[in-house]
Order: C-alpha cells, then sequence, then structure tokens
C-alpha cells in the first residue's frame, strides 16, 4: 500500500475509533419538552374526558335514570348550567324547601356542550320549567373561541327546544365578572352586559321569562360584589341567597304564562 493511501487509512480508522468511544461516553439526550406542552394530572384527566365525552353526557345519565316521572300536579323545574348551578344544586333543600328543583350544571361547561345534552338532561326529565344559566365559560373560551353570536344561537337553540317539547323557559343573565383568574388577560365585564341585553330582548320577543342576577350582584366595575363571591366568578352562600328569591319570582312567572 503506497505510504500516503495507508497515512489516509490510519487516520480515519483513528477517527472512527474515537467517534465510537465518544459516542458511548456521552448518549445523547432526549432535548427536555418545553413548559408549553407540560400539563398536569388533573389537566390530563380533564383533556382525557373531553376527548371521551365531550358534552358530559356520563355525568348526569345514572341519576338521570333513577329519577321518576313527575306527578301530574308537579311543578318539575331543571336548572341547566356550569358550575354556578353545580354548586347551587346542594343548597336547593334549604333555598327551595319542597320544591321538585333539579340541578343539572357541569362545572367548566359552555352552550355548545349544554345543548348536546340538553335532551337527555332537560327534556327526557319532563320538568314544566327550565331555568338557563350559561354563557361565562364561553366567553372565557374554555372549549376555544365564542363570538357573541355563537353563544347565543346556542342559547337560543336550547330555549327552542324546550318550546317544542312544552317546556317554559327562564333565561338567566350571566353572572358580573370583572376578571377570570385563568384569563387574566380578557376583559369580559361589557361583553357581559351585551350577552345579557340580547337575552332581555330574545326572552320578551319569544314568550320566555328574562332573569336578572347581574344588576342585582354587579360592582361599580361591573363584577361581582365581594361579599357574594370567594373568586369573582362563582357565587358564595351569600350569592345564592340573593339569586334564590329572585329565581323563584322568574319560575313562577314561567308558570303562570
Amino acid at each position: 500500500m503506497p505510504m500516503r493511501l495507508f497515512a489516509v487509512t490510519v487516520l480515519l480508522l483513528l477517527s472512527t475509533s474515537a467517534a465510537t468511544r465518544l459516542g458511548a461516553q456521552t448518549p445523547v439526550q432526549p432535548a427536555p419538552r418545553p413548559d408549553s406542552v407540560r400539563v398536569s394530572a388533573r389537566q390530563a384527566a380533564e383533556y382525557a374526558h373531553l376527548r371521551t365525552d365531550w358534552a358530559g353526557l356520563q355525568t348526569f345519565m345514572k341519576a338521570n335514570a333513577d329519577l321518576p316521572a313527575p306527578a301530574p300536579d308537579e311543578n318539575r323545574v331543571v336548572f341547566m348550567g356550569n358550575s354556578i348551578v353545580e354548586l347551587w344544586t346542594p343548597y336547593f333543600a334549604s333555598l327551595f324547601p319542597g320544591k321538585p328543583y333539579i340541578g343539572r350544571g357541569i362545572s367548566g361547561q359552555t352552550t355548545p356542550q349544554m345543548l348536546v345534552r340538553f335532551r337527555q338532561d332537560v327534556i327526557a326529565l319532563k320538568p314544566k320549567v327550565v331555568l338557563i344559566l350559561a354563557g361565562t365559560n364561553d366567553i372565557a373560551g374554555n372549549t376555544g373561541p365564542a363570538t357573541l353570536e355563537m353563544i347565543e344561537n346556542n342559547l337560543a337553540s336550547m330555549a327552542e327546544l324546550a318550546k317544542a317539547n312544552g317546556i317554559r323557559v327562564v333565561m338567566a343573565s350571566v353572572l358580573p365578572v370583572y376578571s377570570y383568574s385563568w384569563k387574566p388577560s380578557l376583559q369580559p365585564a361589557q361583553i357581559i352586559v351585551a350577552l345579557n341585553a340580547w337575552m332581555r330582548d330574545y326572552a320578551s320577543q319569544h314568550g320566555a321569562v328574562y332573569l336578572d342576577f347581574h344588576t342585582a350582584m354587579a360592582d361599580e366595575r361591573m363584577g361581582m360584589r365581594s361579599e357574594l363571591t370567594p373568586d369573582g366568578v362563582h357565587p358564595n352562600e351569600a350569592g345564592f341567597r340573593v339569586m334564590a328569591p329572585l329565581a323563584e319570582k322568574a319560575i313562577q312567572e314561567a308558570l303562570q304564562k
């Protein structure tokens, strides 16, 4: 072998050997996952739930099946909503004593999710009245961006489904919110005012009852009065005590229509 070729061959062998040793000593480490894709166990569970039961149809399936049909003279009312209804329901026995009122609220839900489960969780229970309390999570973007028109269309669809099945409708205003803790950059106060104005007009034009919680609970910033809420979004017991007589008055008005 010529000397020059021999030297090149030796250099190549030495380089290959060094690279092999270096690779064995310092294995390639996987790149760290960016913070943007890290999720908590709770978030992972929520994502899994959204993938397997997006509308929450499983949540009340057994309770609905176990609920007897209403008595002929029973003024059954279903409260359809989100976490506000979910948190309110345990107070029904004390705030509405003896009333056949049923809570069907699921935390975090938006109007498209409620619309999907409306037949199962409202119509199938054969109430005389449905009280719809929804929209705040749409504004917060819980299931993606939502325009006012999108929210209004879903609320109107629920009201129309109820009316078509002989159920009277109470459309409850969205409660005042100055800021969502999970969406601090959003300024929802005036969006809520605009949605409530649409609800009031829709109820007037379509024979529903508009239930105004907002006026009774708002502060000067159009957020919720601090004594009525622990977090600016959800009522506490004092808040529910403000809401209960307003709801009862609206339900009785609906029953008389």
